[in-house]
């Protein structure tokens, strides 16, 4: 039996550095479980390292993606009734491919009453949603979020508003996200408009920051001192000055958390994501063959998407 996947062997941009590559299935190993795929999103989380942008924690080849959904078709006995069901294959191989092996005891059972197109992304957003949230509050606070269009960005603006935050500001780039915001209980404020950005810097009590640069700097230079700026990200590549600013400044990495959340507890942050997906709205998909994968990509980089990209291993 033979695999198809997409690998880059060298850093740079995904769509010069990805090949699609078939080649013969390795044996499954001890532990784990054998997974055919169904979905993949394409997320900024996937394309980032294939830029060589942790090149100092990762080293080509690697297998490109982080999540999905797909169904078992091999197990160990222990874990025979997965077999047949569907399951997101996390933290093992990458899940931009035909068949994933994945640890056993971190696969993830997906319930019957979730759609593959909720599953496939429950993961990345979802859990840095709920920790970020978890580890820095946003009961009775008024919260503002940067990247507003983003999928990340809208769970933690209406999660904040369901644990009981006064309001909730998002910044947007593109305003075709504006009507949406608006409708989830995010008051919008256009990145471009300083004068607003710096009116809701002054009155925020966190911040959830993942653009960096200019709009980085003009939000701590703003914030009260009691302020906490949770910075996640940078999305437009740029770094900030740590120095020019009075709030709190914290660092978000994800796999910081992972480093010291068991398998136990693991299972158990999914029970918490499930409910809040089924309650969640989510932006529509946009399905893509997998052979079509520069397609997905495009897709992705599209200045004011409004769907989520996914590749789709049942299509033929």
């Amino acid at each position: 039996m033979s695999n198809t996947l997409l690998r880059y062997c060298r850093f740079g941009e995904p769509e010069s550095t990805l090949e699609l590559i078939t080649e013969p299935l390795l044996p499954r190993k001890a532990n784990t479980l054998r997974v055919r795929m169904r979905l993949a999103p394409v997320n900024a989380s996937d394309l980032i390292p294939i830029t060589g942008a942790y090149g100092h924690r990762l080293s080509p080849p690697q297998v490109a993606g982080y999540e999905g959904v797909g169904v078992v078709t091999e197990a160990p006995e222990e874990y025979a009734h997965l077999r047949g069901k569907r399951v997101l294959p996390l933290r093992g191989q990458g899940t931009w491919q035909a068949f994933v092996d994945c640890p056993a005891e971190l696969a993830v059972p997906v319930p019957d009453d979730i759609s593959d197109e909720q599953a496939a992304r429950a993961w990345i957003n979802p859990l840095a949603a709920t920790v970020m949230l978890k580890s820095f509050p946003p009961t009775g606070k008024r919260v503002l979020v940067t990247a507003a269009g983003s999928e990340c960005a809208q769970l933690l603006g209406q999660w904040a508003l369901r644990s009981g935050a006064r309001d909730v500001i998002g910044v947007y780039r593109s305003s075709v996200h504006a009507d949406k915001l608006l409708r989830l209980g995010i008051a919008p404020v256009a990145h471009q408009d300083m004068q607003a950005i710096v009116h809701a810097a002054q009155r925020a009590d966190v911040v959830y920051e993942a653009v960096g640069g200019k709009l980085a700097n003009t939000l701590l230079s703003h914030l009260p001192e009691t302020a906490h700026f949770v910075s996640y990200g940078a999305l437009s590549g740029q770094p900030f000055n740590m120095q020019n600013r009075a709030a709190r400044l914290h660092w978000f990495h994800m796999r910081h958390s992972l480093a010291t959340m068991n398998a136990a507890a693991w299972q158990t942050e999914f029970q918490v994501i499930w409910a809040l997906l089924r309650q969640t709205p989510l932006c529509d998909v946009t399905l893509f063959p997998f052979q079509q994968w520069q397609s997905a990509i495009a897709h992705y980089k599209t200045a004011g998407k409004v769907r989520k990209p996914m590749l789709d291993f049942t299509a033929h």
